[in-house]
């Protein structure tokens, strides 16, 4: 831990002001909460386009040069304000689009009308990443006035699709995103009063396996027993993806090993809803299976549903594969190994194609330096106790591509979610109570970074 950089008294003000401004940050919230923002081609565009102008708006309100820009994609905006002359500028990233709300029937209240129940705050995007956003405006709030560094809001609008226009963003708006540290609020903590930094992220490669057998359908009477349908293949192709363990069993993918923190099994079958008798799979601690090893994982199939099939040979049928990979994987390599699995272990000379669909590399940060002394300092202001660092199973690919677009940027991967937020789940939620010391923790963060000698 670094020299503190803020006295005792420093640290008690900026944490009273943040607390005076919490229903005010709470009342945006939830603003911004009832806007469908679903980034999805199949919903309304036209309530993203909203959630982009409600958010510029904020931004103006704390006297932001604001602007919203589309490169191909869905609206972002960028908003900066200059510090003091020599101080360092700080990046704040944040998503306003969110995933579809899915069944209503499976919430406990309306997805996109924010209720509160038991300290936490229900609604789609009420976690992730709207209160990304209004915890970047908070630090804002607590310094308004007297900012101590130069400060640039990046909100994307298209994260929960794969941030497809990001790179051209970059590439054309990067010199106004430049900073010397970047914080990309997207990610969770450790646990309720466990603060941390995410310091990897596995990567991804989705793919659309299709198997066929037949020019069309025929009997299953006539010419079952002699000819194989689609899907018996298919199945067979999807089984060889693991091993009897559970490990995946794709020959050339990496694995890592995840740092050791105490996480037992107990733990994970609360967090996931594992089903008692059900057993936990694979291999190696349960934070290097979740975190640096590689997965598969079948997200979909096209073939006929049970209430609808007929006594049929099925010519054709498809599965979409999610594989996640270890931080440090290549997802070219990736593919090209997932490829070659799939088309040696076809059985019966069945034909297969497989199609990529998604990409995303992983990341892993060294996390050491002034930058991250000062966060970890932040966090312990903040909550009391020292951050951990920790991996997260799931991808982010942006966080690889603001890394590489800025390589001489400290960036810090931070975020509002806990073990319990079920971001993209129904009845994703908010517990409000860290979410004020997110705040907190910001705000002393951009406090810090602003006494550091220069």
């Amino acid at each position: 831990m670094t020299d503190d950089a803020l006295t005792a008294d420093q640290i008690s003000a900026v944490k009273a002001a943040v607390a005076d401004l919490m229903p005010g940050i709470r009342a945006d919230l939830e603003a911004l909460t009832r806007i469908p923002s679903v980034s999805l081609d199949a919903f309304d565009q036209a309530h993203v386009d909203a959630s982009a102008e409600a958010t510029a708006e904020l931004l103006r309100a704390e006297g932001l040069d604001v602007e919203i820009v589309r490169e191909g994609g869905r609206p972002a905006v960028i908003g900066h304000i200059d510090g003091p002359e020599g101080a360092p500028t700080v990046m704040l990233y944040a998503h306003h689009d969110v995933q579809p709300p899915g069944a209503e029937e499976l919430w406990d209240s309306k997805p996109f009308e924010p209720t509160e129940r038991d300290g936490r705050l229900y609604g789609r995007g009420a976690a992730d990443d709207k209160a990304g956003i209004m915890a970047h405006l908070a630090a804002l709030r607590a310094h308004r006035g007297n900012l101590p560094v130069g400060v640039t809001l990046f909100v994307e609008g298209e994260e929960e699709i794969g941030s497809e226009s990001l790179p051209t963003i970059l590439e054309r708006h990067g010199e106004k995103l430049r900073a010397d540290a970047i914080v990309l609020a997207d990610s969770t903590n450790w646990a309720i009063g466990e603060p941390a930094l995410t310091t990897t992220l596995r990567g991804l490669i989705r793919v659309v396996v299709t198997v066929t057998t037949l020019d069309h359908g025929v009997h299953s009477g006539m010419f079952g027993g002699a000819v194989p349908d689609a899907m018996m293949p298919l199945v067979r192709l999807l089984a060889s993806l693991h091993d009897d363990n559970g490990d995946v069993a794709i020959e050339g993918l990496k694995s890592g090993v995840a740092s050791d923190l105490d996480y037992d099994e107990a733990r994970l079958r609360e967090e996931s809803g594992l089903l008692d008798g059900v057993e936990v799979i694979g291999t190696g601690s349960l934070l290097t299976r979740i975190w640096n090893k590689p997965t598969a994982t079948v997200i979909g199939l096209d073939a006929p549903s049970v209430a609808t099939s007929s006594n049929t040979l099925v010519p054709s049928a498809s599965a979409k594969v999610s594989i996640r990979l270890a931080p440090d994987e290549d997802p070219k390599e990736a593919y090209a190994a997932v490829q070659r699995h799939l088309e040696k272990h076809t059985p019966w000379g069945a034909k297969v194609e497989v199609r990529l669909d998604d990409q995303g590399p992983g990341f892993a940060a060294e996390a050491n330096g002034p930058v991250y002394d000062q966060a970890r300092a932040a966090f312990t202001d903040a909550w009391g106790v020292e951050p951990v660092d920790i991996g997260v199973g799931g991808s982010i690919p942006f966080v690889a591509a603001f890394a590489e677009r800025f390589p001489d940027a400290a960036i810090l991967v931070t975020g509002v979610e806990d073990p319990d937020a079920r971001a993209h789940g129904a009845n994703e939620s908010l517990h409000l109570g860290e979410f004020q010391r997110v705040c907190e923790a910001e705000a002393l963060l951009l406090a810090r970074l602003g006494a550091m000698p220069r």
